[in-house]
């Protein structure tokens, strides 16, 4: 993305820079040259050698004034930017209204663009910051919901057990609440639902068909979706009866919509859902189940979209006012050569909101009138009104496929040196006519492109960071299902066993209690992420969960077995700097993750392809965090980066211990692995 906005960025001024070295100006190579440069690299030297050429071409070659825009347009991105004015001043002064206009019209452009570039690139780089907070604040609201509850749950089994007495009722309420929140987790995403109701249809031989088109998390509403996707699909099962199944989603203005449809009912009232019409209706939904003429039942549920607004962009709102502005500007340069300015002004004023609403998407109705008030009145307005033809260039280029809207816009332009021809215009002037309406039409797609190449990547950062959520939640659920699950289910066991023997039996049943509530714990701090201690393998898959939403293909091998407590936190953490580089600092597709243990040495390597030469260099402050860490457990970091490829391997012994778990000296006893 950010490479695409700085060609669209190029073309643009490549076309200004182009009128001026048509006119016979080679100098205006080295101002675009040095534009572009500081486009990419805000060198203080730049924007002097953009001024010193466009003056000495000005001043020495006779050229158009309007090349000084290049000038005061570096300056308004700089510190000097109250030197621009006086930049427009010059321009007046040493020439007449029309090209200073231009100047005026390129400062604004090359400002504009080149912000709108920068924005891209911010954009596209933070994509990542923005998924992990929004994981971390998961984790954080994971954590306080749980140690709430369970965390006190568990500390009144402990004691108790330890007094004699077997507390079965709060060790049950436990369990309940534990699968109670991992249902709510899941609750909140209705994509796993989707993958039930898809594997339930293919067990019985049913065709499914699924189409998704929401985005999540989807908060409540996904939590009803997710029961009318239940009832609606076991209905399904149940008769035994369909031989295909149609599961559609969509999100669209402000709501969330479900389809069920199949061929297992012969009636509407044939499908059995329970309270569910009163519960979404009470959510402020709707759902209806109809017949259709074919024999399909459709079951559909609309529901509110309550999630919070998407994030709004001051990109957007810049290119509209610069489009706005520049639109402004071409029009009043048209209409200095008008002898009709009222007739004039009524049509550059239609044609100046059709371009502003042509922003928004794809208005074939509006570019039909455009190409009427572009070629009509040009009999009754003459040469004044074939610089319209670039209003109508650059919609045409939004509006098709590059396929499709180059050969349009070639005939635009083609017209346009027709136009000039039977005009009787000069040469000379007929050239000057088409390529500014080139350059028009550039600056119009540039303008509104960029804007919209900001919108896409703030929605996809958004899509990024609730994919990130769901896969945190959906991480907690499997981990209170599976790891604090059993051992809870263990824990009720063990207590209700003991309730049942005579008091010697069970005192040496609840002796086990508190050492399955001490792993309970464990569980539960690694479930809310604020464990002391990480696990690399947890990790990983967390690891390959955001590359993989990011796009990015994943080779996950772990092969480290055991680690101690310290190594396996800290090579935790280098995973998770690692990856944060990859998605930062990179363009990667690929990306294999693998450790090994090897000697008593544990190795983890992640290597990823798609780096700049700028990309993992040893100076930076997450390597040198992680070189410190690793330093501290007697191991090391090392990158080797090659052609596009770049790796990372990090070492340390397999078994350190912490100070409390070192055997005393002279003791040949193993040490306690339950403390490494």
């Amino acid at each position: 993305m950010p490479q695409n906005a700085r060609l669209i960025t190029f073309v643009v001024l490549g076309g200004f820079a182009g009128i001026y070295v048509v006119a016979g100006s080679p100098l205006a190579l080295v101002v675009f040259a040095a534009q572009a440069a500081f486009v990419v690299h805000r060198r203080w030297w730049l924007p002097v050698v953009v001024a010193v050429a466009a003056y000495t071409s000005v001043l020495t070659m006779g050229t158009s004034v309007g090349i000084l825009g290049f000038a005061a347009g570096s300056l308004l991105l700089t510190r000097l930017w109250p030197l621009a004015p006086a930049v427009a001043v010059s321009a007046a002064l040493l020439g007449p209204a029309d090209p200073t206009i231009s100047a005026v019209l390129i400062a604004l452009i090359v400002y504009g663009l080149t912000r709108l570039t920068d924005r891209v690139g911010e954009v596209h780089a933070t994509r990542l910051a923005l998924a992990m907070t929004a994981v971390a604040e998961e984790r954080l609201r994971i954590a306080a919901e749980l140690n709430e509850g369970l965390g006190r749950a568990l500390a009144v089994i402990a004691d108790s057990a330890r007094a004699g007495r077997p507390d079965v009722d709060t060790a049950r309420r436990a369990l309940a609440d534990a699968r109670a929140a991992a249902a709510s987790f899941r609750a909140m995403s209705l994509t796993p639902e989707i993958t039930t109701a898809r594997a339930m249809l293919a067990a019985e031989g049913i065709t499914a068909e699924v189409r998704v088109g929401h985005h999540e998390p989807l908060g409540p509403a996904g939590a009803l979706l997710a029961a009318v996707l239940r009832e609606t699909v076991t209905e399904v099962v149940r008769r035994r009866a369909a031989t295909s199944c149609l599961i559609e989603t969509a999100g669209e203005e402000g709501t969330v919509r479900l389809r069920v449809s199949h061929d297992g009912a012969r009636t509407a009232e044939a499908q059995a859902i329970g309270d569910l019409p009163a519960r979404i209706e009470e959510a402020g939904g709707t759902i209806v189940t109809s017949m259709s003429a074919e024999g399909r039942l459709t079951v559909e549920a609309v529901l509110p979209d309550t999630r919070p607004a998407p994030e709004r962009d001051g990109a957007y709102a810049l290119s509209l006012t610069l489009l706005a502005a520049v639109l402004a500007g071409f029009s009043l340069k048209g209409l200095l050569l008008t002898d009709h300015v009222w007739v004039s002004v009524a049509l550059l004023a239609v044609i100046c909101f059709l371009q502003l609403r042509s922003v928004t998407g794809r208005h074939m109705t509006s570019l039909a009138v455009m190409t009427v008030l572009t070629y009509a009145p040009l009999p009754f307005l003459g040469m004044s009104w074939l610089g319209v033809a670039g209003f109508l260039a650059g919609p045409v280029l939004l509006a098709f496929p590059w396929k499709v809207a180059l050969p349009l816009v070639g005939a635009v332009l083609a017209s346009v040196a027709w136009a000039g021809t039977l005009l009787a215009l000069p040469a000379p002037v007929t050239v000057n006519y088409t390529v500014s309406a080139l350059v028009t039409g550039l600056v119009v797609y540039g303008l509104v492109r960029l804007a919209q190449v900001v919108k896409e990547l703030v929605e996809s950062r958004q899509v990024l960071a609730r994919s990130a959520v769901v896969e945190e939640r959906l991480r907690a659920a499997r981990d209170l299902h599976d790891l604090l699950g059993h051992n809870l289910a263990a824990i009720l066991l063990t207590c209700e066993l003991a309730r049942r023997l005579d008091p010697e039996a069970a005192w040496a049943r609840l002796d086990e209690v508190p050492a399955m509530v001490e792993r309970a714990e464990r569980d539960l701090r690694a479930v809310s992420g604020d464990a002391p201690s990480l696990s690399l393998a947890a990790e990983a898959d967390s690891a390959r969960a955001v590359l993989e939403a990011a796009g990015i293909s994943v080779m996950l091998d772990l092969g480290h077995g055991e680690l101690g407590e310290p190594v396996e936190t800290v090579l935790s953490t280098v995973l998770r700097e690692s990856v944060t580089n990859v998605l930062r600092h990179s363009s990667a597709r690929h990306c294999a993750i693998t450790t090994t243990r090897v000697d008593g040495v544990a190795r983890l390597r992640v290597r990823n392809d798609g780096v700049s030469s700028a990309a993992g260099r040893p100076g930076s402050s997450g390597i040198g965090n992680l070189t410190t860490r690793l330093a501290a457990l007697e191991g090391r970091l090392a990158t080797v980066q090659r052609q596009d490829w770049f790796e990372l391997t990090a070492e340390a012994p397999a078994l350190i211990w912490t100070r409390q778990a070192r055997p005393a000296a002279g003791s040949s006893a193993p040490p306690d692995p339950a403390r490494f």
